[in-house]
């Protein structure tokens, strides 16, 4: 990868304003798949609207959204709209406006058997040849204010490559299914890395495992505590861990933390107000190389137990993973 097409990494505010900025001026295609998607700050408003005046213009815009995020699957289906809570009444009118200008609007995980199986906490936007992926943010007021970055990439052949994993999401979601993990070359150092639903098989967890397993030293950034082999392999390693205390957290994340870091019997040095989002491991192997695992994917072996969707990069790009160390620390240390 030259320099010119080098990812930069976008902290969650800047990632906001960036692809607004994009969006406005996009000529041909505009894709995003998120597990939530809102209007409900100046951020995110300003992103629907660009989405709307870029689907009005004639812009292919396609947006995929998770179910769970709004209700239980089961009641999502309900035909009396007054029986719909607030959050998902919004979340159907946002979707009303971006199709009423042109633009198609996803609901992935409508049948889905359990609350968990057949989630979708994937991120990425497509902005013409533009590409943003590699980080954790959502599309609303929380999601930009915490912790959290997208890497931003001028490069379209991963530009196509996700536009063409949206398209297999969604028609494997609409069959009520899982798809195969797999992986794609990104440049000649970096490798996306796709889990697409399959129960108790996470390609991303098992590459985190393998990096730690090689390394000499490992820092892990993830806003919940690791978990299962993963866990084991770095309390055998020189290994410092961020992530939110459970008393930070609020409603499931608190309960989730809390069992985390009772059975995985680990502490966190994150210790900033600020909600952390953000999910990297960093391993520095003995001749003093480095690989990064970064993305959606928070480590956490539950998260491949049940066929959660997650995209990650594996890197070996110096260029790379030093904006992940200047991030942490700026803003995780």
């Amino acid at each position: 990868m030259n320099a010119l097409h080098s990812p930069k990494l976008l902290p969650a505010a800047d990632y906001a304003r960036d692809v607004a900025k994009k969006i406005a001026k996009a000529r041909y295609r505009v894709a995003m798949i998120a597990t939530t998607f809102r209007a409900n700050d100046e951020r995110s408003q300003a992103i629907v609207d660009e989405l709307v005046r870029a689907a009005e213009r004639g812009v292919d815009v396609c947006i995929c959204a998770d179910t769970f995020t709004y209700i239980e699957p089961k009641e999502f289906i309900l035909r009396a709209p007054k029986r719909q809570p607030a959050r998902a009444m919004q979340a159907l009118k946002l979707e009303r406006r971006i199709k009423k200008a042109g633009g198609s609007f996803h609901w992935l995980g409508r049948k889905a058997n359990t609350l968990f199986a057949g989630r979708t906490h994937s991120k990425w936007t497509v902005v013409d040849d533009t590409a943003y992926v590699g980080g954790g943010v959502n599309m609303d007021d929380e999601s930009f204010s915490n912790v959290d970055y997208m890497f931003r990439f001028s490069d379209q052949a991963l530009a196509d490559r996700l536009i063409q994993e949206q398209q297999h999401i969604y028609r494997a979601d609409r069959g009520g299914g899982a798809a195969r993990n797999h992986s794609a070359p990104v440049s000649k150092t970096t490798t996306i890395l796709f889990d697409n639903g399959l129960p108790t098989n996470s390609l991303i967890y098992k590459r985190a495992r393998a990096l730690a397993k090689q390394a000499e030293h490992i820092a892990l950034v993830s806003q919940y505590c690791p978990t299962g082999a993963l866990n084991r392999t770095l309390k055998r390693k020189q290994a410092v861990l961020y992530f939110n205390h459970w008393r930070t957290a609020s409603s499931l994340n608190k309960l989730l933390i809390r069992l985390g870091m009772m059975t995985a019997r680990q502490k966190t040095l994150y210790n900033h107000d600020c909600y952390l989002h953000a999910k990297f491991l960093i391993a520095t192997m003995p001749d003093g190389s480095k690989a990064a695992i970064t993305g959606s994917h928070n480590f956490m072996y539950g998260s491949g137990l049940v066929g959660t969707r997650e995209v990650a990069l594996e890197t070996y790009d110096p260029h790379l993973i030093r904006q992940l160390e200047t991030f942490r620390r700026r803003y995780v240390e």
